[in-house]
């Protein structure tokens, strides 16, 4: 019809080969040349014309029709007929009422250049995207696991890799660094992420994330497989250093023992792959200070010192063992610290009891000149383990009775003193924070304490938006590797006891209000 000259059922065998070698419907690949026959007919007919387009299954014949609704008095005759002129095109009409739908016939006719192009661009956009959407179901089911393929091509240092039936890449910053990888190379990769995309790749691999090492540690060690050890964390930092911490379900087996294999045989293929990083096998345990003392290995911990609330670990070793448990650069606590998921604050023993001294000498210089106390009963009450005037404040007569030395009158009289004290110091502080200037949004914002605010505000930031821009090692403090050297840097918001957590999800929170546009 549309080209005389042409088979009619060449149309039907393009759909069956385009749908064969796509690995989509068959009847979607003829539904796109309907759509794409109608948006050419109507550069023919009229763009005001609402064209169908019919192709038949079983023998290519394809059928032009206008589209009509039956109405009263038809105002737009492009699209409205009434119902005697739908009788007259066709007896079959009779049965139709208002409302009802016809398809009017129309004349074949030649495709000129302009619309067999509009016509292949409609049905190539169609199969695209139809190609696409067959891509994303069937790998979707294939996230977070190995992928094997074929490198395909380099695009700007990402690396595009042929699956069989679908394209992945792998992006510049999710490869090993300084990896030698060519055009034809069989690669392995984590599939981490399977995304509709518009455009480009919709399959995301990666070989520098911490869960390519564990998954090919899933294929070489059968124990891991079959669930009798349980990989607990990792960290790795990528083609340098990997630290992994395994558990045994059952007790009878050596978790590390298993993963190193027979003269370290699995853990050389794993290394293998990630082209010679080296690993260290933890064995896991419910005390961190156990997993944080195998972590560090080679180093020899002496103690450690665990806060579970805020999450933080202060390990104490000897000065020869300090830059061991460092590591280059700071990479032996780094990844430690990654697979804890613990705060790690590494400092030799002298270190730890200078710490210690200067603690318990600020709490009692604290209570001595706040409370008008004598510096042994201020010492007393700091090795009792009352930490600040606003512990005194909320005990109890009986408990402070408790510590040597102490009657109740004493008791009562120390507690009074501290509540004085703490509505005094409040009213200062509020006072201090108008002084300051602090805004509203930044006074009001939650987890941020009077003591807090008044820190931030005489260090300049006064704005809800000025404390978005901070980063948690600004708040915390923490340990920087400058030269060799280990240098202490002091956090805003330290003399707090804020953990990381703590400190990321304030400033998150902040920033999710103010770029929340």
């Amino acid at each position: 019809m549309l080209n005389r000259r042409s088979d009619k059922l060449e149309l039907l065998r393009i759909a069956e080969a385009v749908a064969l070698e796509k690995s989509i419907d068959k009847e979607l690949i003829i539904d796109s040349m309907e759509t794409g026959i109608a948006k050419a007919a109507k550069s023919k007919f009229g763009q005001d014309n609402e064209i169908k387009v019919l192709i038949n299954r079983e023998n290519g014949d394809i059928g032009i029709f206008r589209k009509l609704t039956v109405v009263e008095k038809p105002e737009n005759i492009n699209t409205e007929i009434n119902l005697q002129d739908a009788i007259i095109l066709s007896e079959e009409n009779k049965e139709k009422k208002i409302g009802d739908e016809i398809l009017q016939p129309l004349p074949s006719f030649d495709f000129g250049r302009i619309a067999a192009q509009t016509a292949k661009q409609v049905i190539s956009f169609n199969v695209r995207e139809a190609e696409r959407e067959r891509q994303y179901n069937d790998f979707i089911d294939k996230k977070d696991s190995i992928l094997s393929g074929i490198v395909k091509r380099l695009e700007f240092g990402n690396i595009i890799v042929d699956l069989g039936r679908a394209e992945a890449i792998i992006q510049k910053n999710e490869m090993i660094p300084r990896e030698n990888i060519k055009a034809g190379d069989r690669i392995k990769a984590y599939c981490y992420d399977v995304k509709r995309e518009p455009r480009g790749q919709q399959i995301f691999l990666s070989r520098a994330h911490p869960k390519f090492m564990e998954k090919l540690f899933v294929q070489e060690v059968p124990e891991i497989y079959d669930g009798l050890i349980e990989i607990k964390s990792s960290a790795r930092d990528p083609g340098s250093r990997a630290k992994i911490c395994v558990k045994a379900v059952d007790t009878s087996l050596d978790p590390v023992g298993a993963c190193v294999g027979m003269r370290g045989s699995r853990v050389q293929a794993v290394v293998n792959e990630l082209q010679g990083e080296k690993i260290d096998i933890v064995n896991w345990s419910e005390d961190p200070a156990i997993v944080v003392s195998n972590a560090l290995s080679p180093a020899e911990v002496q103690r450690v010192n665990v806060d579970s609330v805020a999450k933080k670990l202060d390990v104490i070793l000897t000065e020869e063992n300090l830059s061991k448990a460092i590591g280059r650069r700071g990479q032996n606590v780094r990844l430690a610290t990654k697979l804890l998921n613990y705060e790690i604050n590494i400092m030799t023993d002298a270190e730890d009891s200078e710490r210690r001294q200067s603690e318990f000498k600020e709490k009692t210089e604290n209570f001595v000149k706040n409370l008008e106390l004598d510096e042994t009963l201020g010492q007393l009450l700091v090795a009792e383990g009352f930490s600040s005037i606003s512990d005194i404040k909320d005990s109890s007569p009986e408990s402070l009775m408790k510590i040597e030395g102490i009657e109740e009158e004493t008791a009562k009289a120390l507690i009074e003193r501290a509540k004085d004290f703490y509505l005094k110091d409040q009213e200062d502080i509020t006072k201090r924070i108008k002084d300051l200037g602090l805004q509203d949004d930044l006074i009001n914002h939650k987890g941020l304490t009077p003591g807090m605010l008044v820190t931030l505000g005489e260090q300049k930031i006064l704005k809800l938006e000025d404390f978005a821009d901070l980063a948690s090692d600004e708040l915390t403090g923490g340990y920087d590797i400058v030269k060799g050297e280990r240098i202490k840097i002091q956090g805003y918001l330290e003399d707090f006891a804020l953990s990381k957590t703590e400190s990321d999800e304030l400033i998150m929170s902040a920033r999710n209000i103010i770029y929340k546009d």
